[in-house]
C-alpha cells in the first residue's frame, strides 16, 4: 500500500464516518468535545474531582456514540472520561425545531 492508497482509505472512512454522524445525531441529546475524542450520548454526568491548577474532570456519558473512524462499534453503553483539559458539553436542539 503506498502513500495515495492510505490517504485514499482514510478520506473514505472518514466520509463514512461524517454520513453516520448525520445519520444518528438526531438519536442524542448531548454533544460532548474532550481534548482526545467528541462523542453523542443521551446521558451526561460531569464532575470535578480534584481543585488545583490542573483538576481532573471526570465525564461519564450513557447510550453513546463515539466519533473514531477506527472503531468497528461506535455505538457504546457507557463512556467514563478524565481529562486536565477542558471539556464541552452541549445540548443538542430538539429533533422537531
Amino acid at each position: 500500500m503506498n502513500t495515495d492508497d492510505l490517504e485514499n482509505f482514510e478520506a473514505e472512512r472518514e466520509l463514512q464516518l461524517a454520513q453516520e454522524y448525520q445519520d444518528v445525531v438526531s438519536m442524542f441529546r448531548y454533544a460532548i468535545e474532550t481534548d482526545r475524542r467528541f462523542y453523542l450520548a443521551n446521558n451526561v454526568d460531569v464532575k470535578v474531582l480534584s481543585e488545583g491548577p490542573r483538576p481532573i474532570v471526570e465525564v461519564v456519558l450513557s447510550d453513546a456514540w463515539v466519533w473514531d473512524m477506527y472503531r468497528k462499534s461506535r455505538f457504546v453503553p457507557k463512556v467514563r472520561v478524565l481529562s486536565f483539559k477542558d471539556v464541552n458539553v452541549e445540548e443538542l436542539p430538539p429533533k422537531d425545531l
